[in-house]
């Protein structure tokens, strides 16, 4: 399948995990890619087709980088349908989630980060159309014990996705997110390391296991894609079921 035979898309944080997985599909469904991250996994160097994909380097919370990327990644796909914003800062620390670094590197990738990229390639969807998926979390939709600072970085993504949705809906170009629960990549990796918090998050998910990579990917080609052209706005959960529960435990 095809869906994006002619499309142009940058994919932020697509040097591993979620975004790198998000390039592959649309690499394989016909788009030209660029990749945009700060550091590469050996598995994107290996598994990208140099012929439909192209890399760039940078880091996403230097606005003058990301301007500079963002018009290299144009130039070289001669042109630009769809955004992908999935790069951020992992949560690696829960005893210092409130240090005014911590607060700040969130705060830096997952929503300055992600205005920067939006604001570089806003010229270019306006010109003819587009859509912008960015990677978000259910965290961003309700709180966390001791994530305060994720929570909070991921629910102004959420609204900033809001935001660009209405602002851009005139120019025909969408803007929706995703919101995943804890997914298998490098980031999780420290969680499944640990068996009682890993069966503490699979006792928290209805559907009794951690998310996939391909999984979320699967989800953003689906609201980049013209069969969600009527979709703009949404903070799209793929969790498994998390966010329909209430909050009891399950009795069953």
């Amino acid at each position: 399948m095809n869906r994006f035979e002619d499309c142009k898309a940058i994919v932020t944080g697509a040097g591993s995990g979620i975004g790198l997985a998000t390039a592959k599909r649309f690499a394989e469904e016909g788009a030209d890619v660029c990749l945009i991250d700060r550091v590469w996994s050996e598995e994107a160097a290996e598994a990208m087709d140099p012929g439909k994909c192209h890399r760039i380097t940078c880091d996403v919370s230097d606005r003058h980088a990301v301007t500079e990327a963002v018009d290299d990644a144009i130039g070289r796909m001669g042109g630009l349908d769809i955004v992908v914003n999935s790069a951020g800062y992992p949560v690696t620390d829960l005893d210092n989630e409130m240090s005014d670094a911590t607060w700040r590197a969130h705060f830096e990738a997952d929503v300055h980060g992600t205005h920067y990229v939006c604001e570089a390639a806003r010229p270019a969807l306006e010109s003819q159309g587009g859509a912008i998926v960015n990677v978000a979390s259910v965290a961003g939709l309700g709180g966390d014990s001791a994530m305060e600072a994720y929570d909070a970085a991921k629910g102004a993504a959420v609204r900033l996705t809001n935001a660009l949705a209405i602002d851009l809906a005139p120019l025909d170009v969408r803007v929706n997110a995703v919101c995943p629960t804890l997914t298998r990549t490098a980031m999780s990796r420290s969680v499944e390391e640990q068996p009682e918090k890993l069966e503490a998050f699979r006792a928290a998910i209805p559907m009794g296991r951690i998310g996939e990579a391909e999984e979320v990917a699967a989800a953003i080609l689906f609201l980049a894609s013209r069969e969600a052209s009527f979709i703009t706005g949404v903070a799209l959960a793929v969790d498994g079921g998390v966010t329909a529960g209430n909050g009891q435990p399950h009795l069953a």
